[in-house]
């Protein structure tokens, strides 16, 4: 081979090899992904059918819920950074963002009763510590006020 070309195969595999290094080292800083439900609860056929057919129009609602929740989340920010503070809307947008979040909740509850119903004894004892688990998730506004 010629010097040029065993110059680039050389470059060739240097270059190779800091992708695979730098894949790597990305995916170790990623943060560990929510294991798959089904998956982790060792669901047997039947039970993977109610829980998708249970799941769809829970997380349709949950997604639904949490954007009137955001709708209002900045309607109050708004009102409150507004050039006149009006306190009589800024507490009508906190008692319907609390009204929602108490929908959100019940929303929650129900789709957890129906999950605990599909579950053996064991998969809920599992499900229930991996809730437990969870690491504690601050907000952003809570992020925005750290020192």
């Amino acid at each position: 081979m010629k010097r040029t070309a065993l110059r680039f195969a050389l470059l060739l595999s240097v270059l190779l090899n800091l992708g695979v290094v730098a894949a790597i080292a990305l995916d170790a800083l990623r943060e560990p992904s929510a294991p798959v439900l089904p998956d982790y609860l060792s669901l047997n056929a039947d039970q993977r059918a109610r829980w998708h057919a249970a799941e769809a129009p829970f997380l349709a609602q949950f997604g639904a819920a949490s954007a009137r929740l955001e709708t209002h989340r900045m309607a109050l920010i708004r009102r409150i950074f507004s050039e006149t503070v009006d306190p009589v809307a800024i507490e009508a947008e906190r008692a319907q963002i609390a009204l929602l979040q108490q929908a959100q909740q019940r929303l929650m509850i129900e789709q957890l009763l129906t999950e605990r119903a599909m579950l053996d004894p064991a998969q809920r004892e599992r499900l229930a510590h991996l809730l437990l688990n969870q690491p504690e998730v601050s907000s952003a506004l809570e992020a925005l006020h750290r020192p």
